[in-house]
């Protein structure tokens, strides 16, 4: 066997080089930097604020992403001049970061970026300066009104939009009678998010508009400004075969409160589409009529799973109590939606016999059943439920071993709920435990809310503190979240163990 020759130092050195050029290829760093954000900020932002100059445009690009994850404003001027690259997905990205960031020093910047000679740039710093929301971009926004391409014209709008101001709704009225019905509805809704008396008037004719999306935009804003002028032509809506644009119909009439409507929404909630029984049931419901009860114990037991839990939301909104029996049915359901909607009517209806079976669903796989049971809990004000409470606030599910600290993802759940249950929570605890907590002192809910509060931030605190706490019985005034964490840390002051 011949042996094997010796390789060189250089060999040897050169193989060093491929090694330590593999492990730093563009591909293994950006894979480093979606590890580094995983666990939110980071002290030193250099490794990306380096990798936003390095050669690899693949690179850039995870990083201009990953800053815009961190939301830290240390890396907004970096993320400035990344704006100019010449990379097109750099520079989106930069733009859709510098909007998470949200500086009102990016503003120039951004405004400068609705000039790039790429769309995608364009749309992005459009929809970053709507998560800026500042005044001050409306003639740039204004400018862009005329762009040549629609979805930068959308973008506009829905910046226009989220401003709110005079000026702003000024531009938003040129592009009116866009050729683009997607421009159309972008900018009828954006003017619709005002408060003002004339929002309406300005606004009804377009339940006119040739394109139904444009129609539906209009029955949307109609109904946030609960127009009652607009529900004869709302009405008239109904009678076309067309089923689209039905749902935000109904939905419309039921927040305006037209009773006129109820003879129309009974017949809609016998619709062979299920989406439309959907809404003309949760329309009956907002209405509060006495057909509305009738109609929703009919649907129970409907085939499709979002009638089932629209008519349970609905016996929450119109029942008297008797239909106890049908909602412990509907907790049995398979699917979460109707599981939600009676743990929901439960609690709304006051119905306390059934307290400790709303407690089990505090243990449900789904968040939003979860986030259905802590609101009932403490509108009920079960006193019952305060340890499980404690431990969802810990991050704990109820059930789970004690010594489980993160709950992990939702097993075997793929029912479509869109919703961000699962972030509010721990929000819908503290407010349950509130309710619990008023005008009786109990030291284990007020331990366990020191050692929270000592856990969270000043902006996390001011957050908790804007949020309504339930309504509590007895004519007694609801304290604010913050001073339930004030008040249980003074009373836990002289424990030996406060935590």
């Amino acid at each position: 066997m011949t042996p094997r020759p010796a390789r060189t130092k250089r060999s040897r050195d050169g193989a060093r080089r491929s090694h330590r050029s593999a492990a730093d290829s563009p591909s293994r760093q950006a894979a480093r930097i979606r590890r580094s954000v995983r666990d939110g900020r980071l002290e030193d932002l250099s490794p990306l604020l380096l990798a936003l100059n390095d050669p690899s445009p693949g690179l850039r690009q995870t990083a201009a992403v990953a800053l815009g994850i961190l939301k830290d404003p240390r890396a907004r001027s970096s993320l400035a001049v990344a704006l100019t690259d010449p990379d097109v997905a750099v520079r989106a990205s930069a733009a859709e970061a510098l909007g998470a960031i949200g500086r009102a020093e990016s503003r120039e910047p951004l405004e400068s970026a609705l000039g790039d000679p790429d769309l995608r740039v364009r749309v992005r710093a459009a929809g970053a300066l709507r998560a800026l929301a500042d005044p001050a971009s409306v003639p740039a926004l204004a400018i862009r009104s005329s762009d040549p391409s629609y979805e930068v014209r959308q973008a506009v709008c829905a910046a226009l939009g989220a401003i709110g101001t005079d000026a702003a709704a000024r531009a938003l009225t040129t592009l009116f009678a866009d050729p683009s019905d997607r421009v159309r509805r972008e900018a009828v809704l954006g003017y619709g998010r005002r408060g003002d008396v004339g929002v309406a008037d300005t606004i009804r004719p377009f339940l006119s508009d040739p394109a139904r999306r444009v129609r539906v935009a209009a029955a949307v804003v109609l109904g946030r400004h609960r127009d009652q002028e607009s529900v004869p032509l709302l009405l008239r809506r109904l009678e076309v075969p067309e089923t689209w644009e039905k749902p935000a119909v109904l939905v419309a009439l039921g927040r305006i409160g037209a009773p006129e409507a109820v003879p129309a929404l009974l017949t809609a909630s016998d619709h062979p589409a299920h989406w439309v029984r959907v809404c003309a049931l949760h329309a009956l419901g907002e209405l509060g009529v006495p057909e509305a009860r009738t109609a929703a114990l009919a649907h129970a037991s409907d085939a499709s799973w979002a009638v089932r839990g629209a008519a349970a939301l609905a016996l929450g909104a119109t029942g008297s109590g008797d239909e106890l029996p049908v909602l412990l049915e509907l907790l049995q359901d398979p699917h979460p939606w109707p599981r939600r909607g009676a743990t929901y009517a439960i609690g709304r209806l006051g119905l306390t016999e059934a307290s400790a079976r709303v407690r089990e669903e505090l243990a449900d796989p789904v968040a939003e059943v979860r986030l259905a049971a802590i609101w009932a809990v403490g509108r009920l004000a079960d006193d019952g439920a305060r340890e499980e409470l404690v431990r969802l606030l810990y991050g704990v599910r109820p059930g789970a071993p004690d010594d489980l600290a993160e709950p992990g993802p939702d097993a075997g759940n793929e029912a479509p709920l869109r919703s961000d249950a699962e972030s509010r929570l721990f929000d819908a605890a503290v407010q349950a435990l509130g309710r619990l907590s008023h005008g009786v002192p109990d030291p284990f809910v007020q331990r366990a809310l020191a050692e929270v509060r000592g856990r969270l931030s000043e902006e996390e605190l001011d957050r908790l503190a804007r949020l309504p706490l339930p309504e509590v019985g007895n004519d007694r005034t609801p304290p604010t979240l913050r001073s339930l964490f004030e008040s249980a840390i003074a009373a836990s002051a002289d424990d030996e163990e406060p935590g």
